[in-house]
């Protein structure tokens, strides 16, 4: 037990972390990110009424998920600077873009999700109303669909970027192959969310919101994915037994 817990550990540290503090393009990443999660907030006022409350708890599953989207766009951001901690133009210029469509992203995304979550009407004022009609869900799921792909081809061209500087940050051959993995990943990603967006496009609009079906390949994507290069690695980098006293 005590050698898988170690090998475990081994694998997720493959790429050494070569930032350790916080950079100011970091600081202000935090801040957008935390201003993004402000905007998808279950609400900013406090209810004044029990049916205020009841509507205001309605939106706490639809606000979980959007902050766990938000959190994984975050997470790999920060493992990124962590473990490169770039700061040149082409670095900084993908990742301002990046911080812009996450904040574009945050209103389509606390949309689609109460959709999904609380039905085809909300109550503002008291008074029932439809949130969306059928010939715009389309649009909805192109809007969707384009900041999901953004937001990955711009992690892509992030870590593809990495490649030119490989030299000066001294990646070994095992890092360079697990940048790869992240980098090629990104982009199946990307072909999964342009995927999307086409079916949204091509199907009828009765059944375009069945595009949205396709990002549920995402986890078996990972995992295919992950399990191709980890037996490949396994191959090319024979594994270090860890010491077990």
């Amino acid at each position: 037990m005590i050698v898988k817990t170690a090998t475990a550990y081994q694998r997720k540290s493959i790429i050494q972390w070569r930032s350790h503090e916080p950079s100011r393009l970091e600081t202000f990443s935090d801040a957008v990110f935390a201003f993004a999660v402000t905007l998808i907030i279950v609400s900013l006022e406090v209810p004044k009424s029990f049916t205020e409350l009841y509507e205001t708890m309605k939106g706490t599953v639809s606000f979980a998920i959007c902050f766990a989207v938000l959190f994984q766009v975050w997470n790999q951001q920060n493992q990124f600077f962590r473990c490169y901690g770039l700061s040149d133009g082409l670095t900084v210029t993908l990742n301002g873009i990046l911080l812009f469509v996450v904040l574009v992203y945050a209103y389509p995304l606390k949309f689609l999700s109460g959709l999904l979550l609380l039905g085809n009407s909300n109550m503002p004022n008291g008074h029932l109303r439809e949130m969306i009609t059928a010939v715009q869900v389309p649009t909805l799921m192109l809007i969707y669909g384009a900041g999901y792909t953004a937001i990955y081809l711009l992690f892509f061209l992030m870590y593809a970027n990495v490649k030119k500087h490989a030299g000066q940050l001294q990646l070994t051959a095992r890092e360079v192959y697990e940048t790869q993995t992240i980098t090629r990943l990104n982009m199946i990603l990307t072909l999964i969310g342009i995927t999307a967006m086409l079916l949204a496009w091509l199907l009828p609009v009765q059944y375009s919101g069945y595009s949205g079906y396709i990002y549920c390949s995402i986890g078996f994507a990972y995992w295919i994915w992950y399990s191709y290069r980890g037996r490949k690695a396994r191959k090319v980098f024979p594994a270090i037994e860890p010491k077990v006293s």
